[in-house]
C-alpha cells in the first residue's frame, strides 16, 4: 500500500490584477527579511522584469492576513499550513519547489511489512503492532492514521486520535507520545542505556525514518510507516544521511495570475547569480527549502487539487478543529423520538462524545432543511432522500449502514415479492390490475425503483410527471404510506391498515403497513399480491426470525421473487433476480461537519449497543418502540465509514442516480416562481421605457 504525500509546497497569494507594480513578498522573521531584501536587490540588478518588494510579519498567520488585506502578494507555506489557511482564506497555488531529482514536491508514504509475513494487508492491520517515525510527523503519523481514518478502517471518537490508535493497534512505538496511552510507547527502546524511551529525538533508536524501519526489522513491530526511499536507503549496504527538511510551496492572491510570481522567480534564477536556495548557518530554509534546486509551475491553482485528494483527505481526517459538544439528531415520528431519547441517555452513560440531542421535524424534508440551516446536525436517510438531501439541501454522507457486517454490506437489493401460491403472476406485465404493497411514497425500494422499472418497460407513463396517477391507473389497489396527499388517487391508500387503533391510515411512519416490514406484512396478510421491499425483508420476517404475531409462523420457502426480465426465483436468489442494486441508508450531515466525528461516535457506540439481544439499549432494534427501522434500519449489522464516497453522488452511484432522475419531476412552485421573475423583468423594462 502506498499513500501519496506532499513533501511540501510553496504558496503565493496574489490580489492585484496584473502584478505589474511589483510583488510584495511577506516574510516571517528578521533573517527572512534580510534574505528577501538581498534577493530583491539581486533580481533588480539582474534586470528581472517584475520588481520584488519585501514586507514582514511575525508569523505565517500574519502573512496570510496581510494577503487577505491586500498588504502583501506572496509568501511561502508548508503543506499543513496551506490546508489550515485554505479553510478560511482565498488564494491560488502559483508554484512548487523541485528537489535535486527534479521530481517536484511529492513523495510516497508507505506501509512496510516483512515479506515473510504475507498474512498482513491493509485490511487487517487492526490488532497488529506498529512502528512510526514520530507523533505529528507526516509519514509516520498524519498520513497513515489519516488514511486509515479516512478509509473507514479506523475510527476515532471525539477526535481523540491517540486513544483511537491505542484501540486500533495492539502496541506501537510512536516517539513523542509519552503523554498518551501507554501502548503508543510500548515498543520503543530508547538509547543503548535504556534511557530517553519514546522521546522524539535520536536518543530513541526507533525514532524517525531509519528508526521506524529498524523497529520492524528487529521484530518489535509488524508494520512500519515510513518514506518510500527508507527501505532502499537502509538495505543492500546503504546508510542514509540526515533526513532532508520538507520542501515548501508558493501561493498567490486570487486576483493575480500565479504565472506572474512563477515567471519572476524563474527569471531570477536564470539572470541572477543569487542563490535563493541557500540560508545562513543556524537559520535553515529561509523563504524556500535549502534542499530545493528549482521552481515548478503549480499545474493546479486550487490548493486541494494541487495537494492531491489523498493528501488533502488525510489531513482533513486528522483535523480536530471544531469538534462539537453536541450532535443534534433530527427525528420524524414519536417512535423515533422515544428511541433517540434512550439512545442519548445510553451514549451519555458510557461517556460517548459528542453527546446526542434529539430534535423533531414534522417531515423528512423539514429535518433536511433544519440541518441545512444549522438547527440540527444529522439524520439517517434512504437512497431516495439521500438524493434529495444532496441535490436540494447540499448534505453529504458521514456514515453508512452495513447489512452483512462487511464493507460490501453497504448495498442492498430492491425486490418484488410474491406468495409462491400466487401462480397468476410471472412478469411485470401481469401486475396490471393487481394489488400492491409499498414501503412508502418516495422511498427507494418501495416506490422509486419499482416505478422506475414500470416506466422503463413502458407499463406506466411519466408524462407530465403524473407518476402517482399512473400508478393508481396501473394497480387496482395499493398501500403506499405517505400517498394520502391532495390530488393523489385514493386507491393508493385503499389497502393500508392504519395504526393499532385503526387511525392514521396511509400516514407515513404510523400505518402498520409502513416500511419494509409493513409492506411485507401487507402482502403476507393478503392485502396485496406483490410487495416491493429489500432482499433481506423476507428473511427478517420468516423462519422464526420475528416474534411479531403476524410473522411468527411464516416460512421463507412460501415466497418467491418476481424478476424484471420475466421469471420467478427463490428468495435466496436476490443477487440475480432484483429490480436494482441499491445503496444502503446513510447518516447525512452538512459539508462543514467532520464526518469522522460522526463515524467515530457510532463505531464506538456499536461496540456497546449493536447486539439485538443485549440487556441495554439496542441501536439496531426497534421492537420496544412504536414503528420499525427507527433511526437505523433494524437489519443493520454495523455502521461503516463512507471512505471515498464522500458526496451524495459518490454514495449513490451513477446508475442509481440515473434511475432516480426518471422520477425527478420539476417543482411546479419553482417553475411558477421563475415565470414570475421573468414577468417582473419584462414589466420593469416596459416601465423604464415609459418613464424615459
Amino acid at each position: 500500500m502506498s499513500v501519496w504525500a506532499l513533501l511540501s509546497c510553496v504558496l503565493l497569494v496574489l490580489q492585484a490584477a496584473s502584478g505589474a507594480s511589483g510583488i510584495r513578498w511577506c516574510t516571517i522573521s528578521s533573517k527572512e527579511t534580510e534574505k528577501c531584501n538581498a534577493m530583491a536587490k539581486a533580481f533588480s540588478d539582474a534586470g528581472v522584469s517584475t520588481r520584488m518588494q519585501c514586507v514582514s510579519d511575525s508569523s505565517a498567520a500574519g502573512c496570510a492576513q496581510q494577503l487577505e488585506n491586500n498588504q502583501a502578494d506572496a509568501f511561502s507555506l508548508s503543506a499543513q499550513d496551506i490546508y489550515n489557511f485554505g479553510k478560511q482564506a482565498t488564494f491560488k497555488i502559483a508554484a512548487g519547489e523541485s528537489g535535486p531529482d527534479g521530481t517536484g514536491t511529492t513523495y510516497h508514504a508507505v506501509a512496510v511489512v516483512k515479506k515473510s509475513n504475507d498474512a498482513i494487508n491493509i485490511n487487517n492491520l487492526k490488532g497488529k503492532k506498529s512502528c512510526h517515525t514520530g507523533k505529528g510527523r507526516t509519514v509516520g503519523w498524519n498520513m497513515p492514521l489519516g488514511y486509515l481514518i479516512d478509509s473507514g478502517r479506523m475510527s476515532v471518537m471525539g477526535c481523540n486520535i491517540a486513544q483511537g490508535v491505542s484501540e486500533f493497534f495492539k502496541a506501537s512505538c510512536i516517539p513523542g507520545a509519552k503523554l498518551d496511552p501507554p501502548s503508543l510507547c510500548q515498543l520503543c527502546i530508547g538509547n543503548e542505556a535504556g534511557q530517553s524511551v519514546c522521546e522524539a529525538s535520536v536518543q530513541e533508536r526507533y525514532y524517525s525514518y531509519e528508526g521506524a524501519f529498524r523497529c520492524l526489522v528487529e521484530g518489535a513491530g509488524d508494520v512500519a510507516f515510513v518514506k518510500h526511499t527508507t527501505v532502499t536507503d537502509n538495505t543492500d549496504g546503504n546508510n542514509p544521511d540526515p533526513w532532508a527538511a520538507n520542501l515548501l510551496g508558493i501561493v498567490v492572491r486570487s486576483a493575480i495570475s500565479g504565472s506572474v510570481v512563477f515567471n519572476m522567480l524563474r527569471e531570477g534564477l536564470e539572470k541572477s547569480t543569487y542563490d535563493v536556495f541557500s540560508s545562513p548557518v543556524g537559520s535553515p530554509n529561509l523563504m524556500f527549502s535549502d534542499k530545493s534546486t528549482d521552481f515548478l509551475p503549480a499545474g493546479q491553482e486550487d490548493y486541494k487539487s494541487w495537494m492531491g485528494v489523498r493528501y488533502y483527505n488525510a489531513l482533513r481526517a486528522m483535523d480536530c478543529s471544531g469538534v462539537p459538544e453536541f450532535l443534534r439528531w433530527c427525528v420524524v415520528s414519536h417512535g423515533e423520538q422515544q428511541k433517540c431519547v434512550d439512545m442519548a441517555a445510553a451514549f451519555n452513560a458510557k461517556s460517548l462524545t459528542p453527546k446526542i440531542q434529539c430534535f423533531n421535524g414534522a417531515t423528512v424534508d423539514q429535518c433536511m432543511q433544519k440541518i441545512q440551516n444549522k438547527e440540527a446536525d444529522a439524520i439517517t436517510l434512504d437512497g431516495g432522500f439521500i438524493y434529495t438531501a444532496g441535490k436540494t439541501y447540499g448534505l453529504v454522507p458521514a456514515a453508512g449502514e452495513s447489512y452483512t457486517g462487511g464493507v460490501d454490506g453497504s448495498i442492498y437489493y430492491a425486490v418484488a415479492v410474491l406468495r409462491k401460491e400466487n401462480v397468476n403472476i410471472h412478469s411485470f406485465y401481469e401486475l396490471k390490475g393487481t394489488t400492491s404493497c409499498h414501503t412508502g411514497y418516495g422511498r427507494t425500494a418501495g416506490w422509486n425503483i419499482p416505478m422506475g422499472v414500470l416506466i422503463e418497460k413502458g407499463l406506466i407513463s411519466s408524462q407530465k410527471c403524473q407518476i402517482p396517477q399512473a400508478a393508481g391507473d396501473f394497480f387496482a389497489a395499493s398501500c403506499v404510506p405517505g400517498a394520502n396527499q391532495p390530488g393523489f388517487p385514493s386507491n393508493l391508500c385503499s389497502k393500508c391498515k392504519g395504526d393499532s387503533s385503526g387511525n392514521n391510515k396511509c400516514v407515513r411512519d404510523k400505518d402498520l403497513y409502513d416500511g419494509y416490514n409493513g409492506a411485507f406484512r401487507c402482502m403476507a396478510e393478503g392485502s396485496g399480491e406483490v410487495a416491493f421491499v429489500k432482499h433481506s425483508t423476507v428473511f427478517q420476517n420468516t423462519d422464526g426470525n420475528s416474534t411479531e404475531p403476524w410473522a411468527i409462523n411464516l416460512q421463507s420457502r412460501n415466497f418467491q421473487l418476481l424478476c424484471p426480465h420475466g421469471a420467478r426465483a427463490e428468495v435466496t436468489q436476490y443477487a440475480h433476480c432484483n429490480l436494482a442494486r441499491v445503496p444502503s441508508h446513510a447518516v447525512m450531515v452538512r459539508p462543514d461537519t467532520n464526518p469522522h466525528i460522526i463515524f467515530g461516535l457510532l463505531d464506538k457506540a456499536q461496540d456497546l449497543f449493536a447486539s439485538d439481544a443485549g440487556p441495554d439499549f439496542r441501536m439496531f432494534d426497534s421492537s420496544e418502540y412504536e414503528g420499525s427501522d427507527l433511526i437505523f434500519k433494524d437489519s443493520t449489522v454495523k455502521m461503516i465509514g463512507v471512505a471515498e464516497k464522500k458526496t451524495y453522488e459518490e454514495w449513490l452511484g451513477q446508475s442509481y442516480i440515473e434511475s432516480l432522475q426518471v422520477m425527478d419531476c420539476p417543482n411546479s412552485t419553482a417553475v411558477l416562481s421563475s415565470a414570475s421573475l421573468v414577468l417582473m423583468a419584462l414589466l420593469s423594462t416596459l416601465l423604464s421605457l415609459l418613464c424615459v
